[in-house]
């Protein structure tokens, strides 16, 4: 099971996390509701490709979506895509909705927006656990340092 994987990802890295099992959600708010978070504390993980067999994640704010100039700026490429719902289970191993860095089947990079872990506090954020219905709230900057993620201003609002 692939929230499995995921959870001994988690355990793994070192970081405190709470696991939230909670039913199918149909927006923002209610996945929000459901883990106790505010929706801009709810972490998508998206897989973007920079080229062939070349994969990375990028930790966006619920209420916010990548700004591909700004992505493209700090890669320093000139295009970039999303993968479709085939390729990106391929290279996680997690189906589009329940991706996260934790267990991918690959340890693909990750880009966190600023607003993941702002400079001098403790923010909680809720990451996918690996299948639909499971996430688990950390420490935005514990999350960074785990996942050796980068972090920049690579958003902007919905």
């Amino acid at each position: 099971m692939s929230s499995e994987r995921a959870l001994a990802a988690l355990e793994a890295s070192g970081i405190g996390f709470t696991i939230t099992r909670h039913g199918p959600v149909g927006s923002l708010e209610e996945a929000a509701a459901a883990r106790g978070v505010e929706p801009s504390r709810v972490l998508k993980t998206i897989v973007v490709r920079r080229g062939d067999d070349d994969f990375l994640f990028v930790l966006v704010p619920g209420d916010r979506q990548i700004s591909w100039p700004k992505l493209r700026a700090l890669l320093g490429v000139s295009r970039l895509s999303m993968p479709d719902k085939e390729v990106a289970r391929d290279v996680t191993g997690y189906e589009r909705g329940t991706i996260t860095p934790f267990g991918s089947t690959r340890a693909w990079p990750v880009v966190a927006d600023a607003r993941v872990a702002p400079d001098g506090e403790a923010h909680q954020v809720s990451i996918g656990g690996g299948a639909h219905g499971v996430a688990a709230t950390v420490d935005g900057s514990e999350l960074v340092r785990a996942l050796g993620a980068q972090v920049a201003d690579v958003t902007e609002p919905l």
